[in-house]
């Protein structure tokens, strides 16, 4: 673990907090939330405890959940297996301005968040213990913000990143652009993964073309392909990029 290796890693990912602070988003977005900014604390705990080595492998997701790292601060964070398998405190201080039907509640949040159980328990049954995970695997989002819409209860439409309008979007990746191609640099993995189409396309157009880019299955439960044994799929997925997963 190193110290100089973690400090860089928290310095981009300060910067990419800030920076995307700065970014406005007009209708239909009405909430966006930034959780490396009100859940600062156990987000720099997750970089600090498990991102502070090389990484062979690191899997980009796309942006937080409503119910997971926006809730966490952890990528794909769902709060159970933030709280019970990663041992991280999940301190946050809500946002001003919430959206009434998607409260940030932290720890005393009971929606299961599907992406995050999907993929951490994934990574407990293959692995066993974070320690064993970590050792070879990292995992960020390219995104930090969870945008939504208007609505009320079950309506609530949560927008993804590649459906702001293109200004909007030129200068959200500009931001985020620049801070994956930082984070590998500190971590200097043999091979990125995105988690999904959308975060395989954003690391082939940020970062250089002598790193090697592939994809694999998002466990999002909106794919009916996912709900079919998306473990089991990924698996297959990461054995034939030549990952080992022994």
């Amino acid at each position: 673990m190193s110290t100089t290796r973690t400090n860089r890693l928290l310095a981009v990912q300060r910067a990419l907090r800030d920076a995307v602070d700065d970014l406005a988003f007009a209708a239909p977005v009405s909430h966006v939330y930034n959780p490396l900014r009100y859940a600062w604390r156990p987000a720099a705990a997750y970089f600090r405890r498990f991102l502070g080595a090389r990484k062979q492998v690191l899997f980009v997701g796309m942006n937080p959940g409503p119910w997971g790292m926006a809730q966490t601060g952890v990528p794909f964070g769902d709060v159970a297996f933030v709280r019970d398998w990663l041992r991280i405190p999940i301190d946050v201080v809500p946002p001003e301005g919430q959206h009434p039907s998607r409260p940030v509640l932290g720890e005393r949040c009971e929606r299961r968040e599907v992406s995050g159980t999907r993929f951490w328990g994934w990574a407990q049954g293959r692995f066993g213990t974070p320690g064993a995970f970590f050792a070879r695997f990292g995992v960020l989002n390219y995104c930090p913000l969870c945008f939504m819409e208007p609505g009320a209860g079950g309506n609530v439409r949560n927008r993804t990143p590649d459906k702001l309008a293109l200004a909007e979007r030129e200068k959200l990746f500009a931001v985020c652009d620049e801070a994956l191609v930082a984070a590998c640099e500190v971590l200097a993995p043999e091979l990125v993964v995105g988690v999904g189409d959308f975060a395989e396309r954003r690391a082939k157009a940020a970062l250089p073309k002598s790193l090697r880019v592939e994809r694999v299955l998002h466990p999002s439960p909106a794919s009916p392909i996912a709900n079919r044994g998306w473990a089991e799929q990924v698996e297959r997925q990461l054995v034939a990029l030549g990952v080992s997963l022994a």
